[in-house]
């Protein structure tokens, strides 16, 4: 089960509006705002890898705001 931390920036103005949007979305499991480089803070889970690339390239990156992602994909076993 893939997982992963995508972190956004987001355009000025446009955080709360692109938080909600997201939040909504299937395997998203937590979303932060937050301040510093990235705007933005989700940790996703998905069945497989397919529907990983998927939430990135045609979904997350569709919201409006969405400037920039940056996608961190957890090892499938813990070191």
């Amino acid at each position: 089960m893939p997982m992963a931390y995508v972190l956004a920036k987001i355009e000025a103005g446009q955080d709360k509006q692109a938080l909600e949007t997201i939040r909504k979305m299937v395997g998203v499991t937590s979303i932060t705002l937050t301040y510093g480089l990235y705007d933005l803070h989700v940790e996703v889970k998905f069945d497989t890898m397919e529907e990983l690339d998927e939430f990135i390239f045609e979904k997350i990156r569709k919201v409006r705001g969405i400037k920039e992602t940056v996608t961190l994909v957890v090892p499938s076993k813990e070191v």
